[in-house]
């Protein structure tokens, strides 16, 4: 390994080793008093009513996943974007069979109705 991700290594044990105390000092000082009011789900402000273990329609993680898709590839666009002149044609052309293949998936999904809001 380069040395010179040895600061991003030891900073990462840091930050994970002060996390893990904190989380171990919450769970030894905390103070617990549950009572029932506290004990029941929260929803906006109203009493829960119904069922609270209900299932979902798939239809909103379909959506989600789908989301985080799209979310991923503007990620990769800004810094393409930003090292544009320094790809030349290779960087160009690679980035075009990206969208592509997005839009063959954005196309796939749309005609087997993962947009559709029933």
């Amino acid at each position: 390994m380069s040395l010179k991700y040895l600061p991003i290594l030891i900073l990462a044990m840091i930050v994970s080793v002060m996390a893990g105390v904190q989380v171990l000092v919450n769970q030894i000082l905390g103070l617990r008093r549950p009572y029932p009011e506290k004990q029941t789900p929260y929803e906006c402000g109203f009493t829960p009513s119904g069922e609270v273990r209900h299932r979902f329609p798939i239809k909103f993680y379909a959506i989600a996943i789908l989301f985080l898709v799209f979310d991923v590839e503007a990620v990769f666009l800004y810094p393409w974007a930003v090292t544009f002149d320094e790809l030349g044609l290779f960087g160009y052309l690679e980035m075009i069979v990206f969208i592509i293949l997005l839009l063959v998936a954005y196309f796939y999904a749309w005609m087997r109705g993962a947009f559709r809001w029933e």
